[in-house]
């Protein structure tokens, strides 16, 4: 999923430059004399976790443009009709301020939400969305994604990053002062050394990051649920089931040649073939199934 994509990426980069930033100026409050104050370690990480998710929230419509080439559209031009579903949407979901409406060149069928806040947030689709779906499947896909911008899935979103950035750091900073423990002598000489352990610190960073991935992308999966949910109350229940039926046509074709792999882990809808544990979204079938049962 796109949206879920930037997010991720900004906030690892903005995490990652913290972390050497904190490390070149030797910022640790929670090393003592005699050992680490865990509970300094634990507000430690707990705010600087929390930075790399919010400074990715307040950019998130930024990066969004900017890295998928995203042309704002208004009403009074080209794309009127898409304008003006976005913002019938947007008003029977109780949103004040109007969401932007965005369209971006790509072959693939694709649509996104981010921003802020939910007065503060920009909708966009792809043109290949645009060409392969009929009126009411684009509708369906709308209403999706100002179900997640009516729901703030964004904020929400960034408190689980927060918290999961401030326990990787919380115990990476354990392990990597217990081996350089381990490698000191009775005397207490010896250890890693800084730039060891600055170096120890930034791979559990990221191993640890990796290992609490399917945490994200589990409560990314739930919001989608969500998100259809509300989908279907805005657009009609029949107008969602098509969207999602729509969506697992075109994910049954080949790629597109020179689609930008890149991206491929944010798309809106996920492959079958990804290990399930990181997927974004629940498969569609499963989707449309509690849409059709009702269960959600």
């Amino acid at each position: 999923m796109l949206r879920i994509g930037l997010f991720i990426i900004t906030n690892l980069l903005v995490v990652f430059m913290v972390n050497i930033v904190l490390s070149v100026f030797n910022v640790q409050p929670y090393l003592q004399g005699t050992g680490l104050n865990y509970q300094s370690l634990l507000i430690f990480c707990l705010v600087w976790g929390s930075v790399g998710s919010l400074i990715s929230l307040m950019m998130s419509k930024f990066m969004a443009k900017m890295a998928m080439g995203v042309k704002i559209v208004e009403e009074n031009g080209q794309h009127a009709d898409l304008v003006r579903t976005v913002h019938r949407l947007a008003k029977k979901a109780n949103i004040t301020k109007m969401p932007e409406v965005g369209i971006y060149e790509s072959p693939e069928v694709n649509a996104f939400a981010t921003g802020p806040s939910r007065n503060n947030s920009l909708v966009a689709v792809s043109t290949g969305l645009l060409r392969q779906m009929s009126d009411d499947e684009v509708e369906g896909v709308l209403a999706h994604e100002i179900a997640h911008v009516a729901n703030g899935d964004m904020i929400t979103m960034s408190l689980v990053q927060g918290i999961v950035n401030a326990f990787v750091m919380f115990f990476s900073r354990i392990v990597a002062f217990a081996i350089d423990n381990a490698m000191r002598d009775e005397e207490g000489r010896g250890g890693l050394g800084f730039f060891a352990r600055v170096a120890v610190t930034i791979v559990l960073d990221i191993v640890f990051g990796i290992a609490a991935a399917p945490i994200v992308a589990w409560f990314s999966r739930w919001r989608e649920f969500r998100a259809d949910a509300g989908g279907a109350q805005l657009a009609g229940k029949h107008k969602m089931i098509s969207a999602l039926q729509a969506l697992q046509r075109t994910i049954e074709v080949a790629d597109v040649e020179g689609s930008d792999k890149a991206y491929a882990s944010m798309k809106i809808s996920s492959k079958s073939n990804l290990a399930f544990l990181f997927r974004s979204h629940p498969p569609l079938e499963t989707r449309i199934k509690a849409l059709q049962q009702g269960n959600y």
